[in-house]
């Protein structure tokens, strides 16, 4: 077989070749036309990866006082020293107005807070970013997008419509769904499955209409919800079967046999930020939104509290160093995950520079259930990392600014995002 290397070669292609051995990144072969060795890499993929997490972080122990690449190091940005001018810490950034510790749903969203201040009843949330994303560069992959990570109490994710996106909970399940191949017999049955499944949808939809003739407007919004959910979800069965027939990249990663046990941080955390690099190394998707959560009562040295205990700490500091012991522990983790996509090379660059990779909590400070000065770090993506940004801390820079570069940075020609009232320039 001759192939044309001005033409892009289709990534199916050499997996039905049985290229073997590592999983396969985005090769030049696959890169489009002009792309070749020693080319510049601005045409290869993009790729976003948010990471969620619900109770904040200490403040006094993570925020310099200095801005720039040289900022005095502190407690917290030690873990992260050797990756200094791979990501920029933004202090002083917030969703404004957003006053309720259970603002989990609008971290990604940035939502108006009117719309979003009960959680615990129905509420209107919008898109989040990773699901926006997704839309916009989401290209001839596996999976649309990822919506994985431990059990958290409210979701990140969320539709066009405000539908919540349920989370992948099991890294053992979401490693098979990646990278494991089913028997020709379990393909075909699968196949059927997925087939069997649009008709269903297509009858459910084909009843849901004859009934929404009849409802009033609040019941005819709640169907719509329901339409949506069922068109979304027959564009991923689409997806799924036209893919069911392809073999998977194979991976020399050890195949994790079990889940890690719920107090084990660094096997769990370790394993979520692995699958998500594999999966964005071999170009099973391009978005990625990994939510991390409350890590409860986990086994650390000298910790005897659990996460939410020692966050709710009331300024008691006793309970403040129990929980420098989980939030140091964390940034070593992420340190280590920066380093990690910064070692896949790919052409000239490396998988650390072509994914933007967003860390950020919706909360400040979880003692007080305030959402300002969030901590909110960006790592990677091709961006001129400043080191730390400082913001005005009485008055917050909009989050939803960020999001806003974060499109322009992948190349979405959009400058809105959420409640943004601009484009943040200082990245």
């Amino acid at each position: 077989m001759r192939t044309n290397l001005r033409i892009p070669m289709s990534r199916r292609l050499l997996l039905k070749a049985g290229a073997v051995g590592v999983a396969l990144p985005a090769l030049e072969a696959m890169l489009p036309r002009g792309h070749a060795a020693g080319a510049a890499t601005s045409d290869a993929p993009n790729r976003l990866l948010l990471v969620g997490r619900n109770l904040g972080m200490h403040a006094p122990f993570l925020f310099p006082e200095t801005a720039g690449l040289g900022y005095e190091t502190t407690r917290y940005l030690k873990h992260l020293e050797p990756n200094r001018g791979r990501f920029t810490l933004f202090s002083g950034i917030a969703h404004l107005r957003h006053t309720n510790h259970h603002s989990e749903p609008g971290l990604f969203t940035g939502v108006d807070w009117d719309r979003i201040k009960e959680p615990l009843r129905e509420h209107r949330n919008t898109i989040s970013l990773d699901q926006h994303v997704a839309d916009r560069i989401g290209g001839d992959t596996r999976f649309r997008n990822l919506v994985i990570g431990p059990p958290v109490q409210w979701h990140f994710s969320w539709t066009a419509k405000g539908v919540p996106v349920p989370t992948e909970r099991q890294p053992t399940q979401v490693f098979k769904k990646l990278f494991i191949d089913g028997t020709e017999a379990e393909t075909k049955s699968e196949v059927e499955r997925l087939r069997t499944g649009r008709s269903i949808l297509d009858q459910v939809g084909e009843q849901a209409k004859s009934l929404g003739r009849q409802l009033g407007p609040e019941d005819r919004r709640r169907l719509e919800l329901m339409f949506s959910a069922v068109r979304d979800t027959e564009r991923n069965l689409l997806r799924f079967e036209s893919w069911a027939g392809e073999p998977k990249p194979v991976t020399n990663y050890p195949t994790p046999k079990a889940d890690p046990a719920s107090d084990d941080l660094a096997g769990r955390e370790n394993l979520w930020f692995d699958i998500a690099r594999l999966a964005l190394h071999t170009d099973s998707t391009r978005v990625i939104l990994l939510t991390m959560g409350d890590v409860g009562r986990v086994k650390l040295d000298g910790l005897t509290l659990a996460h939410h205990d020692a966050s709710h700490h009331g300024k008691d500091d006793a309970k403040i160093d129990q929980l420098a012991i989980i939030e140091e522990a964390e940034l070593e983790l992420f340190n280590r995950f920066i380093t990690a996509m910064a070692d896949v090379r790919e052409g000239d660059s490396t998988l650390l520079d072509r994914t933007v990779i967003l860390s950020a909590s919706n909360l400040g400070n979880a003692s007080a259930h305030t959402s300002e000065n969030l901590p909110v770090f960006l790592a990677g993506g091709g961006f001129k990392h400043q080191g730390h940004v400082l913001y005005d801390r009485g008055n917050n820079t909009p989050l939803s600014n960020l999001y806003a570069r974060i499109l322009r940075q992948l190349g979405v020609d959009e400058d809105r995002f959420g409640c943004s009232s601009g484009v943040l320039q200082d990245v």
